[in-house]
């Protein structure tokens, strides 16, 4: 089983950086989201070209965020982080998961049982590495964090596997 849950978790403008070029480093100051929706209350979209996505992102971070990557278990920096904030997309600054909501899988990935706005995350069917899974992926850029799965802890049941590099800590 632990084999099994080891392989399942394997704008055009300048604040899209987020500190992303030195994930050893968590700006937190330097994090700067503008609006997150539009009028109609979706989420106010972030694109960038490949190229783009290739300049603004480490290579590890472009790995995972953008071609559905995996980093190794117990080798980011965020897996045993407990200190009181928010995780943001990596990508683009979008708030994902309060810290109250992380708890310790024994995955060596960062997990949470609920995100802070359903509407923050997409999940995508995920039929890679022979298995069926859910993917993660950040409304707004389209990045992949991860995934969920439904053996996670009260009141949701969820345990969203998210990778280390895929998104940044904003301590409170």
């Amino acid at each position: 089983m632990f084999l099994v849950t080891l392989v399942a978790c394997n704008q055009s403008v300048n604040t899209a950086k987020l500190a992303v070029k030195d994930t050893a480093t968590q700006a937190k100051d330097s994090l700067v989201v503008p609006a997150i929706y539009e009028a109609d209350g979706t989420i106010k979209k972030v694109s960038h070209t490949d190229a783009e996505w290739k300049n603004l992102l480490p290579e590890l971070d472009y790995y995972v965020l953008r071609e559905e990557g995996t980093e190794r278990a117990f080798t980011g920096s965020l897996w045993n982080n407990h200190e009181k904030g928010t995780f943001v997309c990596g990508g683009c600054g979008l708030p994902l998961f309060a810290s109250d909501t992380k708890f310790d899988s024994g995955t060596g990935w960062p997990s949470f049982y609920q995100p802070i706005d359903k509407r923050h995350i997409k999940e995508n069917s995920d039929k890679s590495g022979f298995m069926e899974r859910v993917e993660v992926e950040c409304a707004r850029c389209g990045g992949h964090q991860g995934h969920v799965f439904e053996d996670g802890p009260r009141p949701t049941g969820l345990r969203y596997c998210i990778n280390s590099v895929s998104i940044r800590f904003v301590a409170q």
